[in-house]
């Protein structure tokens, strides 16, 4: 695996003391996040020394961070050669599009009659979030505001857990998705989605809000395929 070269031009982790936990759980969550949202690019070497200076610790907490997120697959760590952002699997990517589709519409269907008016209120103050997003262009913000949106909605079923698993189905999916946002219309058409699912639960319609959903969810993979195509450094072959 040949290293990928990047001259970063602004710091791409974020300050350790914005995250919990020991130093080791915050720089994981510090690198982590810059892996899911592409400050580290696929195929890219990552180099602990770089690593170690930006967040200011020593290699130890790094040498653990890399562990955990090598058993969650974000990165590879090759022998005699360093230590690789993954590259997209198109596997993985759809097994976790297949999961997340299952677990998203049974809550749905499950939740959708039982709405209730602060359930509503909620889901209305993040969609006109959403908007203000769209109008910036500001897809970060939007990826945020969407995300939370779908937890929110899983949350409403009431199962604690529910929310932790569907997260580590749609881990690889949600990275590239990053690749998809920045596409032009793409955030546009997701709020479009987004408001129809919202009209199905105002009326609580539960297999209008599933068909909503499911046709939701369906549209990422149409712009991922064609991806793979375009952008095969970015995928391992399967």
């Amino acid at each position: 695996m040949e290293p990928q070269e990047r001259t970063p031009s602004a710091p791409r982790l974020r300050k350790l003391d914005l995250f919990s936990g020991s130093l080791a759980a915050r720089t994981y969550q510090s690198l982590r996040e810059a892996i899911l949202q592409l400050a580290y690019r696929p195929g890219e070497l990552l180099r602990k020394g770089d690593i170690c200076a930006e967040l200011g610790v020593s290699r130890s907490p790094v040498s653990e961070a890399i562990a955990r997120l090598a058993t969650e697959g974000l990165v590879d760590v090759v022998p005699q050669a360093g230590t690789f952002v993954a590259r997209f699997s198109m596997a993985e990517i759809r097994e976790g599009a297949f999961l997340r589709e299952a677990i998203e519409l049974a809550a749905i269907e499950m939740i959708a009659p039982a709405m209730t008016e602060d359930q509503l209120v909620q889901l209305r103050r993040n969609i006109r979030v959403q908007e203000a997003l769209v109008e910036d262009a500001d897809f970060a913000g939007f990826y945020k505001l969407d995300a939370e949106m779908h937890a929110m909605l899983l949350s409403f079923t009431g199962y604690r857990k529910l929310g932790q698993v569907a997260e580590s189905a749609w881990l690889h999916v949600n990275r590239a998705r990053q690749q998809v946002l920045p596409v032009p219309g793409r955030v546009a058409a997701t709020l479009k989605e987004h408001q129809a699912i919202l009209d199905a639960l105002e009326a609580r319609d539960p297999d209008r809000a599933r068909e909503e959903m499911r046709w939701h969810l369906r549209q990422l993979m149409k712009f991922l395929v064609p991806l793979e195509r375009e952008r095969p450094d970015l995928f391992d072959p399967d």
